[in-house]
């Protein structure tokens, strides 16, 4: 096999995974640590008689509906039930109840079809060899929940809708490089100017549910915010909608003639908004009052503790999430043309690489994983960390003040008598904001602490969540416009792929008022090499070569300061003890929702 791992340590584990004493994922990692593949390992617990651990095997009621209702728990509330203008996972996510992709993505970071008949490869002629078109087959029989049935004519829509620059559609960068055309009534192709080594986006995940043609296409362009079915979906999931309260409560009744045997097994589902995330795990696991909660960015030690009670579990879900602390490349204190942070300004002082090389040496991580996250965030000196043969061994973490210090000394910056560095009359000083959430306001102090000791003041601010994370392009406080210096907050990768999710630092994705600031590169950062890097890694098909393309984008970024890591962010959920659901970090958290039930 290649590996230092003997016979009988092999035995050993195979049994604890048999047993149920190890899980399967975490055998894998067992057996890729010591240079086994997955492929490989998968078929070790084959022949070793372990079930496969996807939904569909572990998967044990016997008919539709039974199962009562299911009560879930989003502490941001959905606003909007249409899967094109989800801003964030919480509309994602509750139009997950309603609408499916093709395809979507198992913990595994495998494809799982959903309104696909198959997955498209090289040997079902699906994916053809010069990397520049995909053929999906979907599934028949299948309906939506008015009765009409879901055909390619609704696929192909969907990629016109939100390729319409009218339609205003979040997903457009999903579709915008793809022609889709229908080859018959079951059958659609995907045709790519260029060679897309990673071409399962468009219809896929989290940003690929797909809407039916007959209610949307009289809305498709201008008129697409005026479409009665945006607050009141008809998809072909699991669950039918029955009323909807933006902001507070999502609810569906069984969808009696859904597509798997089967399924669902609840008979009604209420996602219910508001609250804290403290408050949502205590829901699950200490009250038992919900089956299920999401996004729990909460202290370890809280959650271990509120675990103790016995009522539920956290669920972690390994992710490509990074939550990190970005430095502005541009001066968010003038104002160009009625805009901050302009294009066409630098940032007076972040422009200096001994001020950027010195913050990235005054963030204690190590702190930050151990007195805060814990198992719910490890500390990483990566922006990418997964799937791991996209993670860089090339960036070493160093928390050192008298170094930083040290290098600012040398460029010039000197103390003054207030105990501050000044350098031709500017200061060191900073604001440093991030959204309101306990975790983040522990981890700024942390920042500020070390700052002070090597001469840097740091002005903390932070904002409500709901105002942060908006996409009110009149509001100078969301992340988008980075009127500040430094900002914190967690980027989530919704695929087990980096490529989309590097284009963040792309020149032309810069977020300005030219474009409303719907751009992906909020820091502004500018760079030929890193654009030249990535550009070569959208076009290379073989996967050695674009990863290690991918690795450089990694390594520029991290280097150059752009961005300082703090913390991976996998996804952590709390269910229910009897409650079977999978998580998965690179989907919505109810992407397997019509699957899940509880155990007797």
């Amino acid at each position: 096999m290649g590996c230092s791992m003997n016979e009988g340590e092999l035995r050993r584990l195979l049994a604890e995974v048999k047993a149920g004493g190890l899980s399967r994922r975490v055998f894998l990692r067992r057996m890729a640590a010591v240079g086994l593949t997955a492929p490989m390992a998968t078929q070790l617990l084959a022949y070793s008689g372990v079930a496969m651990a996807q939904s569909a095997s572990t998967y044990k009621p016997t008919k539709r509906g039974g199962g009562g209702l299911l009560k879930i728990l989003w502490w941001q509330g959905p606003t909007l039930l249409n899967p094109h203008f989800a801003v964030g996972t919480k509309d994602q996510d509750g139009s997950r109840i309603f609408y499916e992709p093709l395809a979507g993505w198992d913990p595994e970071g495998n494809l799982q079809p959903v309104l696909a008949a198959e997955i498209p490869s090289r040997e079902n002629g699906g994916l053809a060899a010069d990397g520049k078109s995909v053929v999906w087959k979907l599934k028949q029989g299948v309906t939506w929940h008015d009765g009409k049935p879901f055909t390619a004519d609704d696929v192909v829509f969907n990629w016109q809708y939100a390729t319409d620059p009218a339609t205003a559609a979040v997903t457009i960068g999903s579709y915008k490089d793809v022609k889709v055309e229908k080859v018959d009534d079951y059958t659609v192709k995907l045709l790519f100017d260029k060679p897309t080594p990673f071409w399962a986006n468009a219809f896929v995940g989290a940003q690929g549910m797909i809407i039916p043609k007959h209610l949307f296409e009289p809305y498709i362009g201008a008129k697409s915010r005026e479409a009665p079915t945006n607050l009141k979906p008809v998809g072909t999931g699991p669950y039918k909608f029955k009323d909807f309260k933006p902001g507070d409560t999502v609810s569906g009744e069984i969808n009696p003639n859904y597509h798997m045997p089967n399924r669902p097994y609840f008979d009604a589902i209420e996602m219910k908004g508001g609250g804290d995330a403290v408050s949502a795990a205590r829901a699950v696991l200490q009250t038992g009052e919900y089956d299920f909660a999401w996004n729990l960015q909460v202290e370890d030690e809280v959650l271990s503790r509120l675990e103790k009670t016995g009522k539920g579990k956290v669920v972690i879900a390994e992710s490509g999430n990074i939550e990190h602390i970005q430095l502005n490349s541009c001066d968010p204190w003038t104002e160009v043309d009625g805009e901050r942070a302009s294009l066409k300004t630098k940032h007076p002082i972040l422009s200096d690489p001994a001020v950027r090389q010195a913050l990235a040496l005054l963030v204690d991580k190590g702190s930050v994983e151990k007195f805060i996250y814990g198992r719910t965030g490890p500390a990483t000196p990566n922006f990418v960390n997964n799937p791991k043969r996209f993670r860089s061994s090339n960036i070493k973490d160093e928390f050192n003040v008298d170094k930083a210090a040290e290098l600012l000394e040398k460029a010039g910056w000197k103390k003054g008598g207030d105990g501050i560095r000044e350098k031709d009359g500017k200061k060191l000083k900073f604001v440093f904001q991030t959204s309101i959430n306990q975790p983040r306001q522990k981890t700024q102090a942390i920042v500020k602490q070390a700052c002070q000791k090597a001469g840097i003041d740091i002005e903390l601010k932070a904002v409500t969540a709901s105002v942060f994370f908006s996409s009110d392009v009149a509001n100078p406080d969301t992340y988008p416009h980075f009127y500040c210096d430094l900002q914190m907050y967690t980027t989530t990768q919704g695929q087990p792929d980096p490529g989309l999710f590097m284009n963040q630092f792309c020149s032309w994705e810069a977020a300005t008022k030219a474009n409303k600031w719907q751009g992906r590169n909020i820091t502004r950062w500018q760079n030929e090499e890193y654009d030249k890097v990535y550009r070569e890694s959208e076009n290379e098909l073989d996967p050695v070569k674009r990863a290690a393309l991918l690795i450089r984008t990694n390594d520029l970024v991290v280097s150059n300061q752009v961005v300082i890591p703090v913390v991976m962010r996998p996804v952590v959920v709390a269910r229910a003890n009897k409650l079977q659901a999978s998580v998965s970090g690179w989907d919505n958290n109810t992407w397997d929702l019509q699957n899940w039930f509880k155990e007797a």
